[in-house]
């Protein structure tokens, strides 16, 4: 004998309970969709979000769509994958045991007289593949081998612009990242523990915030090359600080309430109050001031690497681009080119953020 239920279980008589696991589907909690529905309902928001997560997608894939290698090639019956693995050019019936430079004549030849052949990318041109067959005088003018011209060491401006971009991007969100971790530490230990703890705290807070930034940063890069890491380290000195006054505003506001104070009644300890059941509250204003820093993080390093003092010159990126176009105004299309990347990012991202506090905005809902 079995009864059947609503949710699909049957229990039997003695005792055990099948589920029926057709009948079980995942669902959102209720604040969640109510969220999810105003995010969808700012357009514009919900757009840019496909808009530049498509963008960051394809830039993922850069050596894909830009690189000086061939995505496969064919060489006296084997196939190879220059783009994942490295070949000597002996490996085609060169003389050298370097890797083959598959854009020189040289390598081309012996690659055709071993009945070979070559599938290129969209653009067969990497960040760093200076063109020796350019036409003009170099910064060369967009053309049907370079869509966006080159820059003033024959290099493609396209290339660099999507690699530049996904460096843009990586590096602001490793940027962002770190600083929230650093921020919502101390804001969270300011707030929650108030007294001298937070005195202190904002005193070390208003100081190191009174420091000129921008010279202080120049001053350490000009003592030495900085590489990404170097550079991150650097800058994350500095960028922690934008997410302590939320955090600390929310935990203050949020400590006395009377499920914290039982809580404490019960004997948790502070951390995992802060962890359980302060910071999910203090989460919903700082989940909105995430997009906005990491736009003012991407425009913190390519501010730098226009002035010279961000990333060598070996790494795309669109602050450099953006020098090159000060430095040959006869050239507009590398300051133009630069201009309208940035633009489009940081604009789709501030789109973005509205959507995102729209989306934990207590007073707005869907009718």
């Amino acid at each position: 004998m079995a009864e059947g239920s609503r949710s699909g279980s049957v229990q039997t008589t003695d005792g055990y309970v099948v589920v029926d696991d057709s009948k079980l589907r995942f669902q959102f909690a209720p604040l969640t969709r109510r969220r999810l529905a105003n995010f969808k309902a700012n357009k514009r928001g919900y757009f840019s979000l496909w808009i530049i997560g498509s963008m960051m997608v394809l830039s993922f894939f850069a050596e894909l769509i830009a690189n000086d290698k061939p995505l496969v090639m064919g060489f006296e019956g084997e196939v190879y994958f220059p783009v994942f693995m490295t070949y000597p050019e002996s490996a085609f019936g060169g003389v050298f045991e370097t890797e083959a430079v598959y854009r020189s004549t040289t390598v081309q030849n012996l690659i055709t007289a071993g009945d070979g052949w070559m599938l290129w990318p969209p653009i067969p041109f990497s960040y760093d593949t200076i063109d020796l067959h350019t036409e003009g005088a170099v910064p060369e003018a967009p053309s049907r081998r370079h869509w966006l011209g080159t820059d003033d060491v024959a290099r493609d401006v396209t290339a660099r612009i999507i690699y530049g971009f996904r460096l843009s991007v990586l590096f602001g969100l490793a940027l962002t990242f770190f600083s929230s971790i650093v921020g919502i530490t101390v804001g969270a230990t300011q707030g929650y523990f108030g007294g001298l703890v937070d005195l202190i705290g904002q005193r070390v807070v208003e100081i190191w915030a009174g420091l000129p930034t921008l010279f202080v940063i120049i001053i350490l890069t000009s003592l030495f090359e900085p590489n990404p890491i170097a550079l991150l380290v650097l800058l994350l000195l500095f960028n922690w600080m934008a997410l302590v006054a939320v955090v600390r505003a929310e935990f203050l506001r949020t400590r006395n309430f009377d499920y914290v104070n039982a809580a404490r009644a019960l004997g948790e300890k502070d951390f995992i109050i802060m962890w359980r059941y302060v910071l999910p509250n203090a989460m919903v204003a700082t989940l909105t001031f995430l997009p906005f820093l990491l736009n003012g993080s991407i425009t913190t390093l390519t501010s730098l690497d226009f002035l010279g003092f961000g990333l060598p010159a070996s790494y795309p990126s669109l602050g450099e681009l953006l020098a090159q176009g000060k430095a040959n105004i006869h050239a507009p299309w590398l300051g133009l080119s630069g201009f309208f990347t940035l633009a489009v990012m940081l604009t789709l991202l501030v789109f973005v953020g509205e959507g995102v506090r729209d989306a934990f905005d207590p007073r707005r809902s869907v009718t």
